[in-house]
């Protein structure tokens, strides 16, 4: 047993770090979005573009992942992540000489493909690295590091990416053409982090190459489906879907448009935004550890709407608060949301059976509300005038959640003719 776990802990290190760096890139985000915004005078929902980018990645590449897995092995998915990961940080670089937008976000989307297959591959490989009673233990731990990323790659983000070459009197001063030239050659700052980033993701795909990864055994005793519309006779299924693509757009609402938020509500400076940016990682990286120890107590879909019905309460206080009062609130949203993304993927594929595959896969599809979601936040704060209307967006999506967390998490049992799959598909 002390063998097994030694030839097994360099391959958990290894999937350990991908959970870090997909994080640390998310939460690179929010730090892009107002200094995008600032360098190429963008509405807020043209900001949100960036959301967009990268989450309709996620929609397209959710199955081709998967068959990337079936077809090559996890190994070679895990590799093929690395280098989309590295090759749209690389993009970055000729993205800021050309000092225009869309290569930016041409960039954010390759990069979208490498973390989806990477997320699709991570999570089931830290299941068979050891002992099976501790998959749990090693899943929640590699999920810390997640959390981990969210706090600090806000950060040192910031003061990497959002210094700024002019001031906003010099700006003033110049005529709109030089303004136009000095705000988009700001935008260059992004240069050099995601060229480290890159060099560090080629590393350790090179790593991954040389190291002996176990396969993945299906031992579940059933017969995967060849349909995919087959799996929405699941009730509980079809509102999972629903309800992540919701809860996500809701999140990526939260932290991508925080730093916007807390500069108008609170007064702050970009620095001190990203840095209560950092303190909501650190909120949602605490709540998933308390969230976990309460569910020991709570069943996990009572705990879900409780905290959904929280957050509501807590976006309407975003919208009316201001100051530092503001800013907490947002955290404390933060805290809420943190089990959200797990409880309801758990509850939406309990007994799929046969459909667990593709209601997975559709589960990961749902991620689009990422894409979306934010736009519409954008939207609201564009024709209000104001960023903390916007709020109104998150607080309908966690609606949906409670929702489901009251009853659309029920399994309901399949009419016997339902149970037929077709092989259509």
């Amino acid at each position: 047993m002390k063998q097994q776990a030694q030839s097994t802990l360099f391959p958990v290190i290894l999937i350990t770090s991908l959970f870090f760096l997909w994080g640390f890139a998310h939460n690179l985000d929010p730090i892009l979005i107002p200094h995008l915004k600032r360098s190429f005078t963008l509405s807020t929902v043209q900001a949100t573009l960036v959301d967009s980018a990268v989450f309709i990645a996620y929609f397209i590449m959710a199955l081709p992942a998967g068959y990337i897995m079936k077809k090559f092995g996890y190994k070679t998915g895990i590799i093929t992540g690395l280098l989309f990961f590295a090759a749209g940080c690389f993009l970055f670089i000729p993205a800021a000489n050309t000092q225009q937008y869309v290569p930016f976000l041409g960039a954010l989307f390759v990069i979208a493909c490498g973390l989806t297959i990477l997320e699709t591959a991570a999570n089931p490989y830290m299941t068979v690295l050891g002992d099976p009673k501790s998959a749990t233990f090693r899943l929640n731990f590699a999920q810390s590091f997640n959390g981990l990323a969210a706090t600090l790659a806000p950060i040192i983000g910031a003061r990497l990416i959002l210094h700024k070459g002019n001031t906003d009197s010099q700006l003033s001063a110049m005529t709109t053409g030089a303004r136009k030239i000095a705000l988009a050659a700001e935008a260059s700052t992004v240069k050099m982090p995601y060229l480290v980033l890159g060099i560090i993701l080629v590393l350790i795909a090179v790593a991954f190459s040389f190291t002996k990864l176990p396969k993945i055994q299906n031992n579940d005793g059933h017969t995967a489906s060849k349909n995919i519309l087959h799996a929405f006779k699941h009730r509980h299924l079809s509102w999972s879907v629903a309800t992540q693509f919701f809860y996500v757009g809701a999140q990526v609402s939260v932290f991508s448009l925080f730093i916007l938020y807390a500069t108008h509500a609170a007064r702050l400076s970009d620095i001190q935004a990203a840095d209560y940016l950092g303190i909501c990682g650190g909120a949602f990286l605490a709540g998933r550890f308390a969230g976990t120890a309460l569910m020991r107590f709570f069943k996990s879909e009572n705990l879900l709407a409780l905290y959904a019905i929280i957050n509501i309460a807590l976006c309407l206080v975003a919208v009316f608060a201001s100051g530092i009062v503001a800013v907490y609130t947002v955290i404390g949203i933060c805290f809420f949301m943190s089990i959200m993304f797990p409880t309801i993927f758990a509850l939406g594929i309990k007994d799929l059976k046969g459909d667990t595959e593709f209601g997975s896969s559709l589960i990961i599809m749902s991620i689009v509300g990422g894409a979306i979601i934010p736009r519409l936040f954008g939207y609201v704060s564009d024709a209000t005038g104001n960023i903390q209307a916007g709020y109104y967006v998150p607080l309908f999506c966690f609606v949906v959640v409670a929702l489901f967390g009251l009853k659309g998490h029920h399994v309901r049992k399949l009419a016997p003719a339902d149970l037929i799959v077709s092989p259509i598909l």
